[in-house]
């Protein structure tokens, strides 16, 4: 198992002193499925002061004893190691109000979410797998422990957990799992902002997000409710075969796996396309303003699932552009200046992921779009001016030459104009003739 020596070393030493201790949940799920294994977690028989006393040689934090958890530092690593457990009731829906401790591997392994998750590993590979999980992998079934309704009703999260792996692992939700998600979809409300954007962004991540995205929809129109209207809302366009919600969804698939921050812009990028939608007298639709006013919604969506505020400018402006037009290389100054050449790069990005969600006749538009990021390297890699910052003039040149207060912006603006249109070129005794001449007018 990946990085796991570790661990085996913990269970080693936790059985030399008469306990058992076994690697269980998604360590184990995915050793078995070939993935990655990146967390490993421990359960065992012994109570927490016992775990203590077993590694009382290495530095020992409680960080969550009251539900029997500790961890352990070994050779520089830390290890969770969690105490055999029965959970009691969840008022909060997310976390039991107290634990029961157990010497029995099959009580804590019966509390768990999904059968795929509620498997145990010894550190000779044995697997305790009392409810069938191994063979659920294997089907590519995601099936609740026990009752699903019970399981979601205990924390709510897991009913969005489902939906998430069902994408990252390509499983489908059996058909209990799958009644309950749907059924009790309004108890995500009762779970955190923080907890529902980091399940979102690892859902639209995921190597099956079509399938999943279109099939449980209104899991997440519940928590972004401002998406509901966009599925089954009919474009009418020629460049359109799809809905808005199904556009959106193939979008993000369209936009590379690793890159989040594109993933969750696609995610975001048409939220305003229902309620900008006008349709002329032949039934086609236009959508005018549906970025500038998508950027905002965006905003304050992301706002709300507290996504970092570097990642909320950065997607809005991804947003509030990815319709612009651009027909000549001053236009492109332009844009490379507002926004800045790494963000143009990867609105470039956008607009071709959004291109391969359309009719199969506009993907040749994406040639276009890479002859723009090309001629943007061009220019600045030829050194032209593509920004105020390039202007062979500053502020303080133009205060010197008479201007003041505001003067001073709009006529660095103004010679910016001049250059990036060929009407000036960027030499500083020029631009302060020039500069001269607009004062005294």
């Amino acid at each position: 198992m990946d990085n796991a020596a570790g661990h085996i070393k913990a269970l080693e030493r936790m059985e030399e002193a008469g306990f058992e201790a076994y690697l269980v949940g998604g360590c184990v799920r995915d050793q078995l499925m070939g993935r990655p294994v990146h967390d490993h977690d421990i359960t065992t028989s012994a109570l927490p002061e016992q775990v203590m006393e077993v590694f009382s040689d290495c530095t020992v934090i409680p960080t969550g004893i009251k539900h029997g958890t500790v961890t352990v530092i070994l050779g520089g690593e830390p290890i969770e190691i969690t105490t055999f457990r029965i959970d009691g009731s969840y008022t909060d829906s997310r976390r039991p109000d107290s634990v029961i401790f157990t010497s029995d591997i099959h009580d804590d392994l019966s509390r768990r979410d999904f059968t795929m998750n509620a498997i145990a590993m010894g550190a000779d590979g044995r697997l305790i797998d009392p409810f069938g999980g191994r063979e659920d992998i294997e089907k590519g079934i995601i099936r609740c422990v026990g009752d699903p309704e019970r399981r979601f009703t205990e924390d709510a999260l897991r009913i969005l957990r489902a939906v998430r792996f069902a994408s990252q692992l390509g499983f489908t939700p059996d058909e209990a799992a799958s009644a309950a998600i749907h059924s009790m979809k309004d108890r995500l409300g009762l779970i955190s902002a923080e907890r529902i954007r980091d399940e979102l962004d690892k859902l639209i991540c995921g190597r099956d997000c079509v399938r999943v995205m279109l099939s449980f929809s209104d899991i997440i129109t519940e928590v972004i409710p401002e998406l509901a209207p966009c599925v089954g809302f009919d474009q009418h366009s020629p460049y359109h075969k799809y809905d808005v919600w199904e556009h959106t969804v193939r979008a993000v698939d369209a936009a590379p796996a690793g890159d989040l921050l594109l993933r969750r812009t696609m995610l975001f990028h048409d939220v305003a396309k229902p309620v900008c939608a006008r349709f002329d007298e032949n039934g086609r639709g236009h959508f005018k303003r549906h970025a500038p006013v998508g950027a905002d919604m965006a905003g304050g969506i992301m706002k709300r699932l507290r996504y970092d505020k570097k990642s909320v400018a950065e997607i809005c402006t991804l947003i509030r552009h990815h319709a612009d037009k651009y027909t000549t290389k001053a236009d492109l100054k332009r844009i490379v200046s507002e926004i800045g050449a790494d963000t143009f790069f990867r609105l470039i990005e956008v607009r071709k992921a959004d291109n391969l969600a359309k009719n199969e006749f506009v993907f040749e538009e994406n040639l276009f779009f890479d002859g723009l990021a090309q001629t943007v390297r061009d220019l600045l890699a030829a050194g032209e001016c593509c920004s105020l910052r390039e202007l062979a003039v500053n502020g303080s040149d133009l205060k010197n030459a008479g201007l003041s207060g505001t003067e001073v912006g709009a006529v660095l603006h103004e010679l910016f104009e001049q250059v990036i249109t060929g009407q000036l070129p960027n030499r500083r005794d020029e631009l302060l003739d020039y500069a001269g001449r607009r004062c005294c007018t």
